[in-house]
C-alpha cells in the first residue's frame, strides 16, 4: 500500500507548517476509508479525539490521515485492534524496538501456525475430493459420510475432529 499523497504534503506534514484542519468526510476521502471506521477507531483509542467546531463537527489534523493508513496497513498485515493501539502508542512515545519486534514476532508465529492448520485442511479436503465420484446421490457419498461420523470413526482415516480442534482459536 502507498500513501496518495505528493511530496509536498508529506514536506509540509514533516516540517510540522501548519495546515488546515480537515472535515471527517475529508480525512475519510483521502484515506480511503468510512466514516464510520474513523469514529469508530476514535472510540477504541486508535485515533486522538478531534478538536470540534461550535456546532460540534469534527476537525482533524492532516496527520490523522497518515495514522489511518498505518493502521490500515497494521491491520492487512494481520495485527489486531489491541496490538495495533500497542503499536501506535509504542510509535508516539518513542518506545523500544525491541517491543515492536515482539509484538511482530509472536504476530507471525500465529500466522505460521494458520498456515499449518490451512494446510491440513486442505489434505484432508484433497482427500475427500479424491475419494467421491461426483455422480449419483448423495447417498453412499463418501464426503457427508466422513463430515456425519462420529469422534470414534475414522473410516475414511482422517481425523476431522482433530483439524476441528486445531484450526479453531
Amino acid at each position: 500500500m502507498t500513501l496518495d499523497h505528493g511530496l509536498g504534503f508529506m514536506i509540509r506534514l514533516m516540517l510540522g507548517k501548519p495546515q488546515k484542519p480537515l472535515t471527517i468526510g475529508r480525512v475519510a476521502k483521502q484515506a480511503g476509508i468510512g466514516i464510520d471506521a474513523i469514529r469508530f477507531y476514535e472510540r477504541r483509542g486508535l485515533l486522538p479525539e478531534p478538536r470540534r467546531t461550535e456546532s460540534g463537527y469534527r476537525l482533524y489534523r492532516p496527520a490523522t490521515v497518515v495514522r489511518l493508513h498505518f493502521i490500515r496497513r497494521a491491520k492487512a498485515l494481520g495485527f489486531s485492534l489491541d496490538e495495533i493501539v500497542t503499536l501506535l502508542a509504542l510509535q508516539d512515545t518513542g518506545g523500544p524496538k525491541s517491543e515492536v519486534k515482539a509484538i511482530t514476532h509472536r504476530k507471525l508465529e500465529q500466522i505460521e501456525a494458520k498456515i499449518a492448520d490451512l494446510e491440513r485442511m486442505r489434505d484432508v479436503l484433497r482427500e475427500l475430493d479424491r475419494d467421491c465420484s461426483g455422480t449419483g446421490d448423495v447417498r453412499g457419498c463418501p464426503i457427508i459420510e466422513t463430515l456425519s461420523g462420529t469422534p470414534d470413526d475414522d473410516s475414511a482415516g482422517v481425523d476431522t475432529l482433530k483439524i476441528h480442534r486445531e484450526a479453531t482459536p
